[in-house]
């Protein structure tokens, strides 16, 4: 079935498309880029936002997996239901926005990135399309079910494929094989709670947040008594002043990229710390 897809128009496409590159930009700490892309992320997909509420709708779909096929159809039924009640000319006026905010902004290659889950975008964009003939939507339909419904191992998942190695929670489809082996496992898992914090007021990620800076400064004071670190002096030091900079952050109210990018640092720093520790 070959459907026309604008993607410009897929508000979820867009918001992947910026995930994927807010994620780039962190990886590769270009801090001015990171923050014009939380800064539009931010003032267009909040959860009183238009489009906001429209990705909420993507989401419930295309995020959803392991459930009960008669859960997953009347999912996609309310879905629908819901998309119908949305204003179709104000979603317009607010994509064109965001997508002038893109191209002036960042660039018009952040529409180029290749998402792992493109199809599954396309698929809940279309059936939300008016234009699409009913038996394609009903197939699209079908299918949408299925993957919602698919446990692991289930031949949809191997027609599939996901291009990532890491497979974990609603995040699986933003990283791709340029990054997987980029990042440790708690980084992503960082990434992922900083990424959905703009859909829940980071609520979640504050409570993550609060965990993994203790275990953070559990695992530092530990390393520094441990050989051969403490007859290291000069590192020894280092290693105090890290786990100040993350005691500061104690009683900061706001979680900014300053915050989660020493973070991602201290996460690296254990890990390498106690790598050598094991050797």
């Amino acid at each position: 079935m070959r459907l026309k897809h604008n993607k410009k128009r897929n508000t979820a496409f867009l918001y992947e498309a910026l995930v994927r590159e807010l994620t780039e930009s962190v990886v590769k700490s270009r801090k001015n880029k990171q923050n014009k892309i939380v800064s539009i992320i931010k003032e267009h997909f909040s959860k009183n936002s238009l489009l906001g509420k429209e990705l909420d709708l993507y989401k419930s779909i295309y995020e959803t997996r392991h459930i009960e096929k008669r859960l997953a159809e009347k999912i996609v039924v309310e879905a629908k239901k819901k998309h119908l009640n949305l204003n179709k000319s104000h979603i317009f006026k607010e994509q064109s926005a965001l997508i002038g905010k893109i191209n002036k902004t960042l660039s018009s290659k952040v529409f180029k990135n290749f998402l792992p889950n493109y199809k599954s975008l396309a698929s809940v964009y279309s059936i939300f399309n008016d234009s699409v003939p009913v038996k394609d939507k009903v197939l699209l339909e079908e299918n949408l079910i299925d993957q919602m419904s698919s446990s692991v191992g289930t031949k949809i998942e191997e027609r599939q494929k996901p291009i990532d190695n890491i497979v974990y929670g609603s995040f699986v489809n933003r990283f791709n094989e340029e990054y997987s082996h980029a990042l440790s496992e708690n980084q992503k898992v960082l990434l992922t709670k900083y990424i959905s914090s703009f859909s829940d007021n980071g609520l979640e990620l504050k409570v993550y947040l609060n965990e993994e800076l203790w275990r953070l400064k559990t695992a530092l004071m530990a390393t520094k008594e441990a050989d051969p670190i403490k007859q290291d002096s000069d590192a020894k030091e280092k290693i105090e002043k890290v786990f100040s900079i993350l005691e500061d952050f104690k009683d900061k109210k706001e979680i900014d990229l300053e915050l989660l990018e020493t973070v991602l640092k201290t996460q690296a720093l254990v890990e390498e710390v106690e790598d050598v520790d094991k050797d």
